[in-house]
């Protein structure tokens, strides 16, 4: 399976100028002991009620090749802000790499505000360092298999086909969104070059433009099937759709689909699947697209709309109505020669809880999600099972990553098993997730051993 990066090795660059100045002052304060810190997602966003875990692939790639290149530290030394930093720091840049151990959430998985998606255990410096990559990257690919996810819920088993790369931000991000909405539930893109490097179904029609470039209607369409008589799916409105529809069925059968891109698809829909049933046409599909989302989908379906299928674009590929994630990457241990050290945030409204944590999933009789407990990852005693797995030791990847398509099975099997009250567009009910007792006390220990030393 191929990550999407084609160099031999990630830029150190490749993060925030806070990242390396921190790393600076730990080297030139010899501050390198194991620490642990966690990526979660604080809040949801608005309608948002689960995630789907993504990019767990690509930041796996880029902790095991990630390097700086002379060139790089060359440019690091020019900055002004390093004007005064030991040469020894530089040296140390030379050789880095990371060295460290990874757990995370396999992706495909269901998980909730608050729980560790991934948690990284090295040398201070390095896991400092890698906190923007690792943010940009799984924050980006879990939002939008979150929103693939409620968009493919809310076309009820039909097919949707992610067209989102000419609204994306950026074609690096289309090719991302891409992959994220597969693992999200679309069953494949348009974008051709996502589909090469992630081995993705890809789809396509023709545009009004191939249409328009042709002096009759009938002949834009003739010409396209001519071509590709096993594939076609005749675009019905750039003129009149339903007198585009009427000159499809000279195809017959053998016509693949038709789509509608514009007006009232519920009626327009159901006016032409008629004008193709009438022709023997009943397997001939009806696609949808044009500035669809889950909400749309949802009525569309919810008024007897015959559609097959559905593109969606812009409002898929930038997850239009939350287009951003608040994950956050923070300390919660480090480890001296003889002890290990909790470390929480107190911030008003940002406060976190200390110690490395598992995350545990309890089930009903049935099977369906009852609840997941975070815990301090030394608990063995939970119900359910965990959601951490180790899958970097000592930089080094230790287990074979689920392809996309294991990564969505995984996904929708768990869809499916989340209570229906917990997954509705709007108004879903809370998931319930809670600390456990022993985190918990924890939590209070430590609170209480800081304001004992505030007092002093």
């Amino acid at each position: 399976m191929r990550t999407g990066y084609d160099k031999s090795r990630l830029s150190g660059l490749a993060t925030d100028l806070y990242q390396l100045t921190m790393a600076a002052a730990y080297h030139a304060n010899r501050r390198n002991e194991r620490a642990s810190f966690e990526l979660f997602i604080r809040k949801l966003p608005k309608d948002r009620s689960y995630l789907i875990v993504a990019g767990l692939e690509q930041s796996l790639d880029y902790l095991r090749r990630l390097s700086f290149s002379a060139e790089e530290i060359e440019y690091l030394r020019a900055l002004p802000v390093f004007t005064g930093v030991s040469p020894e720091f530089f040296d140390y840049l030379h050789g880095f790499r990371f060295t460290g151990d990874v757990w995370a959430m396999p992706e495909g998985t269901v998980a909730f505000a608050g729980e560790p998606l991934l948690r990284v255990t090295a040398p201070l410096v390095e896991a400092q360092i890698v906190e923007t990559f690792l943010l940009s990257t799984i924050n980006f690919q879990t939002m939008i298999a979150t929103k693939a996810s409620r968009v493919a819920e809310a076309a009820r088993g039909r097919g949707v086909v992610e067209f989102g790369a000419r609204r994306a931000h950026g074609f690096e991000a289309a090719i991302y969104a891409a992959r994220a909405a597969f693992i999200g539930g679309c069953v494949g893109t348009s974008n051709v070059e996502a589909g090469r490097m992630f081995d993705l179904p890809v789809y396509g029609t023709a545009a009004h433009s191939f249409t328009m470039a042709f002096d009759r209607e009938m002949d834009a369409f003739r010409a396209y099937f001519k071509v590709f008589p096993e594939s076609t799916t005749l675009l019905l409105d750039t003129y009149d759709t339903i007198n585009a529809a009427r000159m499809a069925t000279e195809f017959g059968p053998k016509l693949r689909g038709v789509r509608l891109d514009s007006g009232n698809m519920i009626e327009l829909s159901k006016q032409v699947r008629a004008i193709l049933d009438e022709a023997g046409m009943r397997e001939t599909k009806i696609f949808a697209s044009g500035d669809l989302n889950e909400y749309k989908i949802a009525e569309l379906l919810a008024a007897g709309a015959p559609i097959d299928l559905f593109g969606v674009g812009t409002q898929l590929s930038t997850s239009h109505d939350a287009p951003a994630l608040g994950g956050i990457y923070k300390l919660v241990e480090v480890e001296y020669a003889d002890h290990i050290e909790p470390k929480m945030k107190l911030s008003w409204e940002k406060a976190t809880y200390p110690h490395r944590k598992q995350v545990w999933r309890a089930a009903a009789s049935d099977g369906s999600f009852a609840g997941d407990v975070i815990a301090r990852a030394d608990e063995t005693d939970l119900p359910g099972a965990p959601l951490l797995e180790p899958v970097m030791r000592d930089g080094q990847v230790i287990m074979t990553l689920p392809g996309l398509r294991e990564a969505q099975e995984r996904a929708r099997r768990q869809l499916a098993n989340l209570p229906a009250p917990h997954k509705k567009l709007t108004e879903a009910q809370p998931y319930p997730v809670r600390y456990s007792a022993k985190l918990e006390q924890s939590r209070r220990e430590l609170l209480r051993s800081h304001e004992q030393r505030n007092e002093h």
